[in-house]
């Protein structure tokens, strides 16, 4: 049996009355930076990344989880992990951050938000293993060692 044809959408009848493909291809071949005579440059893409930080005393389950650029500025060699962060997109994001590259130190929650630095990433995303502590805030009984959900850097 054959089916019925459906009306077009508006977006499908702008595309067929276009000179420009949807492919970003015009009809010669070349695409459109090409056309206009500018170089493509790598694929390489630079990346800065906003690090969300408290920098003021906020209890949770009776832990103080307060941590400003002063409080990293006062680690050993000024480092530290960024670990209990349990929202999945922004989890991905720490998967995808790469040793030497920048990110914003923001401070939120606090009198004066704003960005209070820039930090370098030192170690790719690895198991967040306050996940596992059942006395941390940041427990997930849901989360195995075997096939943990959560990462940090």
């Amino acid at each position: 049996a054959k089916q019925p044809k459906l009306p077009k959408t508006e977006i499908q009848k702008e595309k067929e009355g276009s000179k420009v493909p949807s492919s970003g291809m015009r009809k010669t071949g070349k695409s459109l930076k090409e056309d206009a005579g500018i170089e493509e440059k790598s694929k390489t893409v630079y990346t800065h990344w906003l690090m969300k930080s408290e920098p003021e005393s906020r209890f949770q389950k009776g832990v103080d989880m307060k941590f400003g650029i002063e409080d990293l500025k006062a680690q050993p060699n000024q480092t530290a992990c960024w670990d209990g962060v349990r929202n999945y997109q922004a989890r991905n994001f720490l998967r995808d951050m790469k040793v030497g590259e920048d990110a914003f130190f923001y401070h939120s929650n606090c009198k004066e938000p704003g960005i209070a630095g820039i930090i370098k990433i030192v170690k790719e995303a690895y198991p967040d293993h306050t996940q596992f502590e059942k006395s941390n805030p940041h427990y997930d009984a849901s989360s195995t060692k075997e096939e943990p959900k959560w990462s940090m850097v």
